[in-house]
């Protein structure tokens, strides 16, 4: 009987203490309009790179050797083109018969065999590679020394041989034994093509020795064959207008 009578304050005072705990919304909105600070919600998403783009926090990259070094020994043969040594910088130098290459490598320029030498005349602290044309050379040649240049053939001086005139017979027996033919002998010389040969005056007279008879040359009058082709292409010129007039004449078929 006395359920109800208790039941009921404690029902008050329960939503009392929710009220005070739990303010409204328009109270807290008004709160925040008196101290000036409205704030909204908002979601920030930042990417960060997970390796750096530049500097030194990479690391050294071990990339693939350039295969830098000598390429032929001393005393190998090598024919012109071959590389001999590919280096970075200039520790060596070309020397007799070899040259740089953009990447300042060494290459040979003459077939010959390697030899890696130093030549104080030149340089007191620098290193030579170089190619010699005979495998028992050695490097580096004398200052006044006479030089093999290319095909391995020495520069000495020659002086030329006149070449002896050789007298050949013409003719050969034809009708067998007994009946020789007449024989006349030619000088032959030395060309510029070391063939041998006969001058051009003999080559030119070989019709009159064979008795060939040829007709005279007729120079004729030039003057007048001018006249008769002027004339002439004249001609032509006046019959084509002639046609290209009878042309024009013509009345032209009228399209059904």
């Amino acid at each position: 009987m006395l359920l109800p009578r208790i039941i009921a304050p404690v029902r008050v005072s329960i939503k009392q203490i929710s009220a005070l705990s739990a303010p409204s919304s328009r109270v807290l909105d008004a709160v925040r309009a008196a101290n000036g600070t409205i704030t909204t919600p908002t979601l920030s998403f930042l990417r960060h790179a997970s390796h750096q783009s530049q500097g030194r926090a990479n690391g050294a990259k071990d990339g693939p050797g350039k295969r830098l070094g000598a390429k032929k020994t001393g005393g190998e043969y090598v024919i012109p083109g071959n590389i001999i040594f590919r280096q970075r910088g200039t520790a060596w130098f070309p020397g007799e018969n070899c040259a740089f290459g953009r990447d300042h490598c060494v290459y040979a320029m003459q077939p010959g065999y390697v030899r890696y030498y130093r030549d104080p005349l030149k340089h007191p602290n620098r290193q030579y590679i170089g190619v010699c044309l005979q495998k028992d050379d050695k490097l580096p040649y004398p200052p006044n020394a006479i030089r093999r240049r290319r095909l391995g053939m020495e520069l000495v001086k020659r002086e030329p041989e006149a070449p002896a005139p050789v007298a050949l017979a013409v003719g050969a027996d034809e009708g067998g034994e007994g009946t020789p033919k007449s024989s006349t002998t030619k000088l032959l010389t030395m060309g510029r093509g070391y063939a041998y040969r006969e001058a051009n005056w003999q080559i030119g007279r070989a019709a009159e020795r064979a008795g060939v008879s040829v007709l005279p040359f007729v120079p004729g009058d030039r003057f007048l064959a001018w006249r008769k082709s002027n004339a002439r292409k004249a001609l032509n010129v006046e019959k084509k207008k002639l046609r290209n007039a009878q042309k024009s004449t013509k009345p032209k078929a009228k399209k059904r």
